[in-house]
């Protein structure tokens, strides 16, 4: 039967059922049964005691050693009689402890699929490819001192909810999705991006854990609390959900928030040679061949206030407005003057547009890159390692959006900046960019040898500047803030739903516009404003004359 021993399984035929997001259950794709989700946790800790009690069983027949080090921690477990001198992780003295546990042991278990050689040969060829760089200077001949590891992982995969907010806005979005073959590194020790960096596994392989597997092979005993790891599962979440997010939400700040109480969690071995060697190290998945090689020295990245990036931004244009006026033979003092002016406008614009983004202090955070190698898994093929055809990557399956509609959570689909949104944003803005001189044409009959352009410089002087910031501004947060809902249904098909509008007498505007108009001191502004719109109108219809 096809799937995996990580499915949920239909109880009425036994074959795989696949999670539902928009009915939130499994379902069954052969006879169509579905399987509630705390059933499914249900079933997977039945197999989990079950598996518990093998592994029990197991570990009696077999003398097995614990060896805790001195310096990082690492608990690593291996054959009685088997020597280990040093850490691979760290490079100090190990001690032996008492015996192992079983306990401590996963139920499930990926095996190698590469050997050692297999290893050294996928980091070599990394080195060549990568020969400039001085981290494959400094692994030069440390591909035959590659170690072999199971190490300690949780397999993620179920239902998830999530909290999506943009950075530059205030709603919150609340969306439900499906994880899969998310593995959560369980060692405190271990440097998570150097391990993120070869994944991922593929699952066809995943096996119920047995000693005979890890014959000759050291396995690493998870070491950090259930808080810590609750905590690396939903960061696992977010970062695996946060580029789909990002699509549809059609930004980069954007935040995350999983929320993985309901996901199925199984504990699992998974196969890695790993090397340290001076300040790099380097890990090569023992499945697939991926290779993971952590920078020697740390890279260092510098993060800009908002209004430092807006003063930036606005030197560049108007330094470079200025080099093309002069460039052309423009007088010196005009140039200045034109790019003055430029400069001016430039920085409110940028001012609006850098005010969306994160908050950042003026700082510098160091971290150190990592390294990963390209191409598709390896695969055995009649005892030879081929490499696949097809790049092995990450399936995420793409969120659904929820909104409460009529007093209902419902399933929807959001769409923000759609072409005919930005195009009727953009017209809106050319209508007010051009109003006098749209109004002006209707006085003068469309009589375009008439316009006075000049009539409205006032009107242009003020527009200019303040057009682009309310689009920047309040067009976008429209966009965002308020995206056009489309309602789910059971086959996936959507249909637009719009709010129902209730017209009703608004006392309060009334008594505003009144205000503004007929009480003074505001009135008398308001009307100053209204004569000096209409005299502009009227110049630019029919000039000074």
């Amino acid at each position: 039967m096809e799937g995996t021993i990580a499915d949920v399984r239909c109880p009425s035929c036994g074959a795989p059922a696949r999670y539902d997001i928009l009915s939130g259950q499994y379902r069954c794709a052969y006879c169509g049964g579905a399987v509630g989700v705390k059933e499914a946790l249900t079933q997977k800790q039945g197999f989990r005691s079950l598996r518990q009690k093998e592994i029990l069983r197991s570990a009696r027949e077999r003398r097995l050693l614990r060896a805790s080090c001195t310096g990082c921690g690492a608990a690593l477990v291996f054959e009685e009689g088997e020597a280990m001198q040093s850490c691979a992780f760290c490079g100090r003295a190990l001690v032996r402890q008492d015996y192992l546990a079983s306990e401590e042991l996963p139920e499930l278990i990926l095996p190698f699929r590469l050997t050692q050689e297999e290893a050294a040969a996928c980091l070599e060829d990394w080195r060549r490819k990568n020969a400039l760089r001085p981290e494959a200077r400094l692994l030069r001949g440390g591909a035959a001192r590659l170690e072999s590891f199971y190490l300690p992982y949780e397999l993620v995969r179920g239902p998830v909810s999530c909290r999506v907010s943009r950075m530059d806005g205030g709603r919150v979005f609340r969306c439900g999705g499906y994880v899969d073959k998310v593995f959560v590194n369980c060692s405190a020790a271990l440097n998570n991006a150097l391990l993120d960096g070869m994944e991922p596994f593929e699952l066809d392989e995943l096996r119920e854990f047995d000693f005979s597997f890890a014959a000759g092979q050291r396995i690493r005993i998870p070491d950090i609390d259930a808080k810590t790891l609750e905590q690396r599962i939903a960061a696992e979440v977010s970062d695996d959900y946060a580029p789909v997010v990002r699509r549809t939400l059609e930004s980069r700040a954007v935040e995350v928030s999983a929320d993985a109480g309901q996901v199925l969690r199984l504990p699992v071995l998974l196969p890695v040679y790993y090397l340290r060697l001076g300040k790099t190290a380097a890990a090569v998945n023992g499945q697939t061949g991926r290779v993971s090689v952590q920078a020697a020295k740390d890279s260092h990245y510098l993060f800009l206030p908002w209004w430092l990036k807006a003063l930036l931004a606005t030197l560049l244009i108007s330094g470079g407005a200025f080099g093309a006026f002069r460039l052309f033979s423009l007088p010196l003092g005009e140039s200045l003057t034109t790019a003055g002016m430029l400069a001016l406008t430039t920085f409110v614009i940028t001012l609006a547009v850098y005010g969306d983004t994160p908050r950042n202090p003026l700082l510098v955070k160091a971290g150190r890159r990592i390294f990963r190698s390209d191409g598709a898994p390896l695969r055995r093929a009649d005892g030879v390692l081929v490499r696949d055809r097809r790049p092995l990557k990450k399936d995420v399956t793409p969120p659904v959006f929820y909104e409460t509609l009529d007093g209902k959570e419902t399933p929807v689909q959001l769409v923000f900046s759609s072409p005919l949104r930005k195009a009727r944003m953009a017209l809106l803005a050319l209508l007010a960019l051009f109003l006098p001189v749209i109004v002006a044409l209707f006085l003068n009959g469309f009589d375009f040898q008439r316009l006075t352009l000049g009539g409205s410089a006032v009107w242009f002087c003020i527009a200019v500047p303040v057009v682009p910031i309310y689009v920047l501004k309040f067009g976008v947060i429209e966009l965002y803030e308020k995206p056009w809902i489309y309602v789910l249904d059971a086959a996936g098909r959507r249909r637009r739903w719009r709010k129902k509008r209730e017209w009703h007498f608004d006392s309060d505007t009334l008594m505003t516009v009144v205000a503004a108009l007929f009480v003074p001191p505001i009135s008398l502004a308001v009307w100053f404003g209204i004569i000096c719109f209409c005299v502009m109108c009227y110049l630019t219809a029919f000039g000074f004359d």
